[in-house]
């Protein structure tokens, strides 16, 4: 089951981190290039943004936009507990 309110929330989340942050763009352009949809991709985008807080919080983490979105296209690293 979909939650609408969540869906468009990060539609709208996704949307302006692709305008604004160079790595969700870097991270969406990475996925259009290897044959994503542009709705598949800003969907991929956007689960990966909404697991970054939760790693933060988890971890008692502040966020990184280097570290949640590392240039090399590489998986983000394991945070050390």
């Amino acid at each position: 089951m979909k939650n609408d309110r969540l869906n468009h929330a990060g539609y709208l989340w996704a949307f302006a981190a692709i305008t604004r942050s160079p790595g969700a763009k870097m991270h969406y352009r990475r996925r259009r290039d290897h044959g994503d949809w542009h709705s598949a991709a800003q969907r991929n985008l956007f689960n990966r943004m909404i697991g970054q807080p939760y790693c933060c919080l988890q971890h008692n983490r502040t966020y990184d936009e280097a570290v949640a979105f590392p240039e090399s296209g590489a998986a983000a690293p394991a945070v050390a507990a």
